[in-house]
């Protein structure tokens, strides 16, 4: 009886924590599923990052370590449709992620994107998401509307 209280009260707390937007299991959990990706994209393998910039910041963040904090962990999904192609990468830090004014300087060449340096980035605790696309991204939108729900904007 006491056990069956006792898994019944952790199930709840992990529930409260998640719903509060406290803690993810891990990033799998902010990434498009299969069911979430809008008709006409598909994932690809190919790195589809707009500017070199952003690439570069991906494949060695340990470059930018002392500046932005220690990374936990990162994930990226590469889309490509007809008309669109970009990436959307997932960094969580081990740390909340304080930075952003140096991220922004490192990725626009100042303090808002550009039609070359698109990219556009939301920080919320120790989650730092940038998405890689040309503006107006229907994909995008959709992954923004699904991360902001999550981690509780």
């Amino acid at each position: 009886m006491i056990r069956k209280f006792v898994a019944i009260l952790s199930v709840v707390l992990l529930a409260a924590v998640k719903l509060n937007g406290q803690s993810i299991d891990d990033l799998d959990d902010l990434k498009l599923s299969g069911n979430e990706i809008p008709q006409g994209y598909s994932l690809t393998d190919e790195d589809n990052c707009i500017s070199i910039q952003v690439c570069i910041f991906y494949k060695n963040p340990e470059m930018y370590e002392m500046i932005i904090g220690k990374l936990k962990t990162k994930q990226i999904q590469n889309f490509d449709s007809e008309n669109d192609k970009g990436s959307i990468m997932y960094f969580e830090f081990e740390n909340d992620f304080e930075r952003e004014d140096f991220l922004k300087g490192l990725l626009w060449g100042g303090s808002k994107p550009s039609k070359e340096h698109p990219e556009e980035i939301y920080v919320k605790g120790k989650f730092l998401i940038i998405w890689s696309f040309q503006k107006n991204s229907e994909i995008v939108k959709k992954s923004k509307e699904k991360i902001k729900k999550i981690l509780k904007q």
